[in-house]
């Protein structure tokens, strides 16, 4: 395992304090990326504890929880959720239209909305799955959203030819990309069965970006991971 790529990895998707790594090089993003999966673990342990400590006051717990996921990941991908958001509200099935949108920063209404939505179906959601019998199961919900992002920059062409997405896919393998599969599977498998659903997920939502953009931007993997996360929340409710 390479710390630094590790480090690189936990500085790009949290806001968890970690040491400086120096010399920054071009390709960094790209190889810490094969650590997503991991770090994705990390948050999800950290989501484990207003579950846990907070046994018996499942709203609480779940009002905790989802303002521990915002900060920890410094609403990295619910800012990717918002732009794709306000695209396809205003893109009119116009592919061109949807990426000249896309690059407005400025949120919009649907954009807005989209965000209210999306925080109340995971308050929803943590506090019913606080009252499951699978809630340690939160802890591989970002791993599996974030092998996601592995799978999707690297098996879909990027909308911006130098974009977030082509920055990570350009030094992925697709034997990483299977071995966290594996590793994944075989511990949902004993841990929380339900999120086996992300093997068939990940390449739905793989299927739809092609079919509908022909590629995919740093902005839809952030809305990617988003819907995944709560459609497995969901399974995990629904299952227990």
């Amino acid at each position: 395992m390479s710390v630094r790529r590790l480090i690189l990895a936990i500085q790009f998707l949290t806001r968890l304090p970690t040491p400086q790594v120096k010399d920054f090089r071009n390709d960094d993003l790209s190889r810490s990326a094969v650590y997503y999966p991991l770090v994705g673990a990390i948050i999800g342990a950290l989501l484990m504890l207003p579950l846990y400590l907070l046994d018996g006051r499942p709203w609480l717990a779940g009002a905790l929880a989802l303002l521990l996921w915002v900060w920890v990941t410094g609403a990295l991908h619910l800012d990717g959720l918002g732009d794709v958001a306000d695209a396809f509200g205003a893109a009119h099935r116009d592919p061109q239209r949807f990426l000249e949108v896309l690059k407005d920063p400025h949120m919009g209404v649907f954009g807005v909305v989209t965000l209210v939505m999306q925080l109340l179906l995971k308050f929803v959601l943590l506090g019913e799955l606080a009252t499951s019998s699978l809630w340690y199961g939160i802890v591989l919900v970002p791993a599996w959203a974030r092998w996601g992002t592995l799978w999707w920059s690297r098996l879909l062409p990027s909308l911006h030819g130098a974009g977030m997405a082509e920055r990570f896919s350009w030094q992925l393998s697709l034997r990483s990309l299977w071995l966290w599969a594996l590793l994944l599977a075989a511990i949902t498998a004993f841990v929380a069965w339900p999120l086996l659903l992300a093997l068939l997920l990940v390449p739905l939502v793989a299927f739809y970006w092609r079919r509908r953009l022909g590629g995919i931007s740093g902005d839809c993997l952030g809305a990617s991971v988003e819907v995944t996360e709560s459609l497995l929340l969901l399974a995990l409710v629904l299952a227990a």
